[in-house]
């Protein structure tokens, strides 16, 4: 057992004092009225027969004087010598003495301190290396170290799990089940055994889990994947047992293991090899074998998170494992309105601001992008000295998030700010000129992040689950418009569209290789996320090819025409607006932002033959930068 601070307190306490003790007793209760004499003095004394009562002990001589010169001082000590040495050095007439016996503060401190120096090595050095467990920590290298919550430290619930409600109606069962198992098994059903929750990084997955724990009541063990895996062969697989076996024994009981692509990724996935004999796999082995083993009734639900289910051993998300798969996706603009009133309970509110607004400008965003949208809109109403976190608060927020922030410090020479410019209103112009294409927010010239040195922004106006084939040629014209301005005003194009010939290039190959969107290869997806990762030998994941070298290079011929058709686009909507552009990106110098009011008298200016119908947009922000 641990030893607890105060009985470690307490026994320095005792230490010290037994110290004292013996110091006081070799120094101050030592008899002054005694004289220690060397040997040879001695012998002089016991020859002239100046000596009396002697006391002889194997290492030393106690005596009195019959005539003592000082009266104070009637007794004498020395240590004895050999007495044939004695003989030897006394015809010598040299003064000699014997070295006397170790004190008794010398004799237990003697002791003591190497004693106190092995204590002193346990307590600082050992103990914390074997876990905080003392001596017994050394040999608990294979024990688990999940955290144990009961019902009164796990204050999370379901209501502070906003934006995720077709989860958490799944969850509940998990809860009934835990809360009375009895009445919830009347019919014969049983709980899930495993119940693995599944959705991008931020969108609430462990606090789901933590509020599981928070509703039922129950001991909650939360451990991450990781913690399994250690350098010794077989620790992670003990650790399992143990984890399994603690859950058992506080049945009813939630184990949760965090991050679960780290224990359960698919064996033999990697390049190197690793077999049987690999840490991890033997570990993932023995967890498949305690999912097997525990019977449900006894109230144990293994719950597990992981934003890469596609990288999972198949054998762990087979039935009777992971019985069930709970997507946690981003929300929607309702559940973001939903979590968006959650943290603004946190913060000092303005009157009138519409949530409804600040959930539609933020598409895409998962709950901890919300917790910290909330969290910058309040700096940035403190850093100005306001009363209250207003709209604009959040509008610059959202800017900051997406575009990253100001850098009014980096200056540009007047040619790289004019190409800036007309890069910028290049992508709006394009934008503005096209069907079924999100609507230009603002436009920037302010340097921003680490290498934007200008933006477009646009904001969706809904969510969007689906997107057509012209939808996408007009997002990629979009992003390529700031090169095709630069090419068409200075007959030159520069490094600053690195960022969007990227993002154009996946849209176009996502088209090929993915949704079958080019006639000559027909409708075949040659790449699939479905399709099992592999480990490379630099850790990197990738997928095997399952095509030719022909179909390859048709799949590199198909996306180059694909961005050289939506560039060419973009060089006809700019030709045909080739003064506004000028006169817009003149404007754009001068006054460094264009709002959206400033945009759509622009808009109003422009020659384009196709009106847009309908209010579509992307399922997220999107932001074209040039850097």
């Amino acid at each position: 057992m641990e030893i607890k601070r105060e009985h470690q307190i307490n026994f320095w306490y005792i230490i010290i004092a037994f110290v004292a003790v013996l110091l006081i007793q070799d120094f101050l209760f030592q008899p002054t009225h005694i004289k220690a004499i060397p040997y040879s003095e001695f012998q002089q004394l016991a020859d002239q027969g100046k000596v009396s009562d002697l006391v002889i002990g194997p290492d030393q001589i106690t005596g009195t004087y019959k005539a003592p010169v000082d009266k104070a001082v009637p007794h004498f000590v020395t240590n004895r010598v050999d007495p044939g040495l004695a003989q030897t050095l006394a015809k010598g007439n040299l003064t000699f003495s014997g070295s006397g016996a170790p004190g008794l503060l010398q004799t237990v401190l003697g002791w003591l301190i190497p004693t106190l120096g092995f204590v002193l090595l346990w307590m600082f050095l050992i103990r914390p290396m074997a876990g905080g467990q003392g001596m017994g920590g050394m040999m608990s290298i294979g024990k688990s170290k999940a955290k144990i919550f009961v019902e009164k430290d796990v204050n999370t619930s379901f209501a502070d799990a906003a934006g995720v409600d077709e989860a958490k109606e799944e969850l509940k069962e998990v809860v009934s089940f835990l809360k009375d198992p009895k009445s919830y098994g009347r019919l014969g059903a049983h709980v899930p055994k495993g119940v693995l929750l599944v959705g991008p990084p931020g969108t609430g997955k462990t606090l789901l889990a933590r509020a599981v724990a928070g509703q039922a009541g129950v001991a909650f063990f939360s451990i991450s994947g990781s913690e399994f895996v250690e350098m010794f062969v077989g620790v992670g697989a003990a650790r399992v047992r143990d984890l399994f076996q603690q859950a058992r024994q506080h049945a009813p009981a939630i184990i949760f293991i965090d991050e679960l692509d780290a224990l359960g990724r698919a064996r033999g996935s990697s390049l190197l090899g690793g077999g049987g004999h690999d840490e991890k796999e033997q570990t993932l082995n023995q967890l498949l074998t305690e999912m097997d083993g525990f019977d449900t009734s006894v109230g144990i639900v293994l719950l597990a998170a992981t934003n890469r289910p596609e990288i999972l051993d198949p054998a762990l998300l087979r039935a009777g494992r992971f019985d069930r798969q709970v997507l946690v996706d981003r929300p929607d603009k309702k559940g973001r309105a939903d979590i968006l009133l959650v943290h603004l309970r946190k913060i000092k509110l303005a009157s009138g601001v519409p949530v409804e607004d600040i959930a539609a400008l933020t598409p895409g965003f998962t709950g901890a992008d919300l917790a910290n949208l909330v969290n910058e809109a309040a700096l940035l109403a403190t850093r100005r000295g306001a009363e209250s976190v207003t709209l604009e608060d959040f509008t610059q927020a959202i800017e900051r998030i997406v575009a990253g922030l100001e850098k009014r410090n980096r200056l540009l020479n007047p040619r790289e700010r004019e190409i800036v410019a007309h890069h910028e209103m290049g992508h709006a112009l394009v934008a503005m000129a096209l069907p079924g294409v999100d609507p230009v927010q603002k436009v920037s010239i302010i340097p921003r992040g680490i290498a934007a040195l200008g933006y477009t922004l646009q904001r969706p106006l809904e969510d969007r689950f689906l997107m057509d084939r012209s939808e996408l040629l007009n997002r990629m014209t979009v992003l390529l418009g700031g090169r095709a301005a630069e090419s068409l005003v200075f007959d030159e194009v520069s490094t600053g569209a690195a960022d969007d010939l990227g993002k154009a290039t996946e849209i176009a190959r996502s088209m090929v290789v993915r949704f079958g969107m080019d006639e000559a290869l027909g409708q075949v997806a040659y790449e699939s996320e479905a399709a099992p990762l592999l480990g490379g030998p630099d850790g990197a994941d990738w997928r095997p090819r399952r095509y030719g070298e022909e179909t390859a290079a048709a799949i590199d011929a198909a996306v180059r025409g694909l961005i050289d058709s939506a560039f060419q686009k973009a060089i006809a909507v700019l030709t045909n607006n080739r003064a506004l552009l000028s006169q817009a990106a003149k404007d754009l110098l001068a006054k460094e932002t264009f709002s959206a009011a400033e945009l759509a008298l622009v808009a109003g200016k422009l020659t384009r033959t196709d009106i847009p119908k309908k209010k579509v947009g992307p399922g997220l922000a999107a932001m074209s930068s040039i850097s």
